[in-house]
This record gives C-alpha cells, sequence and structure tokens, in this order.
C-alpha cells in the first residue's frame, strides 16, 4: 500500500538524482545525463542506486531482502568519484560528509584502531573511538546475505532485520580525495606532513581531533567505512527517541533503570510502548548491541511519516565490537526485565547457535565480500558466539520463569508461511 512505502513515488515527488543533495557538500557535474520518458519523467531504472535506496524504504525495513540497488549501492560506495567533502557538524568524533559524482552522499568514519586493539579497560563507554569496523560489521550482522557459501545451498540469513543503513568499507587516498576537493577550511588547515613523511590530518571535534590523534595515511592512504545516506529530512522527516535503557553517560551516577528492577513494567505503561510492537523493536535493538557490545545506544530514529507503527533504524554503531575478552552483561538489561521477544528474532538466533550456520562462520563469510576484510578480529568472532548462548539462556530462563506465549510473540502470519507485516 501506499502509505507503507516513504515515498510514493508518482505522485509525492518528482524524483531527481539531485534531490538529496546538500548544497554546501555537492559539486555540479557537467557531464550528467538523465534518461527521459515520453511524459518527461524519468525512468526509475536510470536513477543512481542510492535513489533507488531510498524509493525502497517503507514501513517495515530500509530495504528488501531482493533488492538488487543495495549491493550496487555498495560498489558505488567503493568506486564512485569523490568530489566533495566537508566535516559534519554534532557529534563528539570527527566524521566527514563526501559527496560523490553521482550526487550520493556518505557518512565516513576513518580508521582509529587496529583490527586487534581493545577499548582500553579504564574507558568509559562515552569516551571509546568510534571504530570503522564496527560500522561495517554492524550492517552485515543486521542484515540478509544471500548465497553466500556453496555448501549451504539458498540463503543464510544473519539477523535479518535489515535497519542498518549499507556500508562498506573504502581505501581512500587522503591527499586526492579529501584535501584537494575539500571546500571546507577549518578541514583543510588540519592537515600536515607527520615526521614519518605520511599525510595527517585531525579535523574538529570535542574528542580526539588534536595534533595527538591525527588520522595518519600510509603515506596518504586512509582506512574507513562509507554509510550510505538516508533521504533528507527535507524530503523525509525523522523522529528522535530517547531510548528507556539509555546510559547516564555520568561517570558517578546510575540510570533508573540500572537500579530499579521492575523499570520495565513503568517503560510498558507509557506511550509508544504501551500498544504496538515498539517494545519488541527494542528487544531487537538489545540483541543486535549485545552481541556487538555496543553500550552507546541513547538515542534511536523513525520515519515520521509512519508514525509508531514502524521499525526503528539501527543507526551509529560505531562503537560495536571494541571487546572481545568482555560480555557487557548490562545491554541485555531491557531483555531481562522485559522478557519478551518476537518468535521470527528467537527462531533466527537458535539458527545460529546450530553449528552449521554458526553466527562467526556467517558474519566471517558475510564480511569477507568487503574491499577492505578481514573487518574483524577472530577473537571478536567467537565473542559473538558466547554472547548468542547468554541471549538465548535469557530468554530461556524468561520461558522458564512466565511462559513461552508470554514471553515469544507470534509474529508470523498463520495462513502462509512467511512473517507477518506486523514485524
Amino acid at each position: 500500500a501506499d502509505g507503507d512505502l516513504l515515498f510514493n513515488v508518482n505522485s509525492d515527488i518528482r524524483f531527481n538524482p539531485r534531490a538529496a543533495e546538500q548544497p554546501e557538500c555537492g559539486m555540479q557535474n557537467e557531464d550528467h545525463h538523465e534518461e527521459f520518458l515520453p511524459t518527461g519523467e524519468t525512468s526509475i531504472d536510470s536513477y543512481p542506486n542510492w535513489l533507488k535506496f531510498h524509493i525502497g524504504i517503507n514501513r517495515y525495513e530500509l530495504y528488501s531482502r531482493h533488492n538488487p540497488a543495495i549491493e550496487a549501492l555498495l560498489q558505488d560506495l567503493v568506486s564512485q568519484k569523490i568530489t566533495s567533502v566537508a566535516m559534519k557538524s554534532g557529534g563528539t568524533q570527527l566524521k566527514l560528509i563526501m559527496t560523490f559524482q553521482n550526487y550520493g552522499q556518505a557518512l565516513f568514519k576513518p580508521m582509529k584502531q587496529t583490527r586487534e586493539q581493545e577499548t582500553p579497560p579504564d574507558f568509559f563507554y562515552f569516551s571509546d573511538y568510534e571504530r570503522h569496523n564496527a560500522e561495517i560489521a554492524a550492517f552485515h550482522l543486521d542484515r540478509q546475505v544471500e548465497q553466500i557459501c556453496i555448501k549451504r545451498k539458498g540463503e543464510i540469513l544473519i539477523l535479518d532485520f535489515r535497519r542498518v543503513p549499507p556500508v562498506a568499507g573504502r581505501l581512500v587516498n587522503m591527499t586526492r580525495e579529501i584535501r584537494d576537493v575539500t571546500r571546507d577550511k577549518k578541514l583543510w588547515r588540519t592537515f600536515f606532513i607527520s615526521p614519518a613523511n605520511n599525510i595527517c590530518f585531525y579535523g574538529e571535534c570535542s574528542y580526539y581531533c588534536s595534533t595527538e590523534h591525527a588520522l595518519c595515511g600510509k603515506p596518504d592512504q586512509i582506512e574507513g567505512s562509507l554509510a550510505a545516506f538516508l533521504p533528507d529530512l527535507s524530503l523525509a522527516k525523522r523522529k528522535t527517541w530517547r531510548n528507556p535503557w539509555r546510559r547516564s553517560y555520568h561517570k558517578r551516577k546510575k540510570a533508573e533503570w540500572e537500579v530499579d528492577p521492575d523499570y520495565c513494567e513503568e517503560v510498558k505503561q507509557t506511550p509508544p510502548y504501551d500498544s504496538g510492537t515498539r517494545i519488541l523493536d527494542i528487544m531487537d535493538m538489545t540483541v543486535f548491541d549485545f552481541l556487538m557490545g555496543n553500550m552507546d545506544r541513547h538515542h534511536y530514529e523513525t520515519f515520521e511519516k509512519f508514525g509508531n507503527e514502524t521499525f526503528i533504524i539501527h543507526l551509529d554503531n560505531g562503537r560495536g565490537f571494541g571487546k572481545y575478552s568482555h560480555d557487557e552483561l548490562s545491554i541485555l538489561v531491557p531483555l531481562n526485565q522485559c522478557c519478551r521477544i518476537r518468535k521470527s528474532t528467537y527462531l533466527r538466533l537458535q539458527l545460529l547457535a546450530k553449528e552449521e550456520y554458526k553466527l562467526s562462520l556467517m558474519m566471517k563469510e558475510s564480511l569477507l565480500k568487503d574491499k577492505i576484510a578481514p573487518i574483524l578480529y577472530q577473537p571478536h568472532l567467537e565473542a559473538m558466539d558466547r554472547r548468542l548462548r547468554i541471549v538465548l539462556k535469557a530468554v530461556s530462563d524468561c520461558i522458564e520463569k512466565d511462559g513461552y506465549d508470554n514471553v515469544v510473540e507470534n509474529d508470523f502470519n498463520t495462513d502462509v508461511n512467511t512473517v507477518a507485516t506486523e514485524r
């Protein structure tokens, strides 16, 4: 139904490949050609892949399982010519907005840690580094992957949420693809040549933007993640919600949920958690974050057009995969307190615990497709298997306490063997 699509291509808007371009970041390209139908409208087939991705967004997911534009968009993220670069305002760490020749845009997070490095034990979660490989791995964990292993014919599904925008790793030339194309003087001024003759820059931000924390190339190549932009807010407004299980972001204070074991009962009486599927969406996000070790989920977003009956967008996952030697059990508190989970999620988790579809193996195979693979250090993959067992034990304990039907929400359509659209 039209009400389930973010955009009605025929009537909502005359789509233009430049529609989502931010003027201050974009550059004109005189060689751009559009294919027009006899009616004067542009053929959808000729739209760039980032626009096809935007058009495919609906009430239930960011993209469908079989949307060919997603693989093509991932390829664009690593191959399209970068025409303009600017620093992203807000946030604590340096992020760059990159604009491509086809007017698509992506958020670039540069490499700050090697694959083997763990978050130092004395770091608070709010001062942890944002990792480019965590953004890439989060996308693969969230999505569905097709036919990645000949031995296991058919589709290989990981979490099958499809709530993270497409992310790909890219090796960027800091001179040619950042310094030489930026109009951002504040960014340009922070470039320098290190004593080791490497090109470095540090930009402007509240954490880790100084000569001491500069990002240096080898000699001018740097790895980073590129996350495809969602539609511009002027075309598709998003609502920001405070996560009920938000941490205190304070060195000494605790959040209410950390001291009140019945906190979930209070949440379930508060809109939008008192009806619909939002509490189940929070449980999905909880499992997702626990598997990654991501403690930094202070807010989340939804598309305004769909009201409360829609999915949570899993944005900003850079603080995941920081520690493989520690499982942060406090991330799982929402599940432990609420004792609710979708049947589709529960079955998927049980499948990923089987030897044949082991989560670590699925992730490893999926991540090999990225241009800067390997993405995760092997101990991180093994930690995910360990954490998955902890999640399943938590659900099992809930079922033992409250009964299967009170814990596992049947989101399957009983008439056909598919997941109901309510999920």
